[in-house]
């Protein structure tokens, strides 16, 4: 069965694809359908981009499709960056630029004031652009002073995960293999809720 992930970024495309092929979906990049629409990402809240892309990706290709939207959630900054997550310096997607301009704002911020959470908001959109499942996943952790580790994107290398009785407990994202960080990251957990459902579902 097919599922259209409904994103530009090849990083999230890669995670997606390596979560859903092990359960007997065929993962489709937009490149795959000749692209997409753009979609203008101005909702409040990580579920209402998702459900807005994921509506927007059915639509135009009439394929079951897959939206997620993450982003950063830190507790000195009032949640920020939040929904702004992939543009907070200024440029879409610069993760050196975000990563610096959140270690300048946290700087002098004494480790047990750093506590910070990732969200993953995820929307299956049926074919006819009917939202068919929405779910949420988090992992709850703290800003390093530093980056730590050589793996994945975004702010991953600042990401110390400090949630208890796990084995990646105490290490960064960016220091976990991507089956470790699967089992505890944000969109691993709300993935998982999603699996369980996708055969009915898209049976239906």
């Amino acid at each position: 069965m097919e599922i259209l992930l409904a994103t530009g970024n090849p990083k999230k495309i890669a995670e997606l694809r390596g979560m859903l092929e092990p359960l007997g979906f065929e993962a489709l990049a937009p490149d795959d359908v000749g692209g997409l629409p753009t979609v203008i990402e101005d909702e409040p809240t990580f579920a209402g981009n998702a459900r807005k892309k994921a509506i927007s990706a059915a639509r135009a290709t009439e394929k079951w499709a897959l939206a997620d939207d993450s982003g950063l959630e830190v507790d000195h900054l009032g949640g920020a960056p939040g929904v702004g997550s992939a543009r907070f310096a200024g440029s879409h997607g610069d993760d050196d630029a975000n990563n610096e301009k959140l270690l300048a704002l946290l700087a002098g911020i004494p480790a047990e004031q750093r506590g910070a959470r990732f969200v993953c908001a995820l929307a299956l959109a049926a074919p006819d652009g009917e939202i068919a499942f929405e779910t949420e996943g988090t992992a709850r952790g703290r800003i390093l002073e530093g980056p730590r580790g050589d793996g994945d994107f975004g702010y991953d290398p600042l990401f110390l995960f400090t949630e208890a009785g796990h084995a990646a407990t105490g290490r960064g994202f960016a220091e976990l293999t991507a089956e470790e960080k699967r089992a505890v990251s944000h969109r691993g957990r709300a993935l998982r809720e999603l699996a369980g459902s996708l055969p009915e579902l898209m049976r239906s």
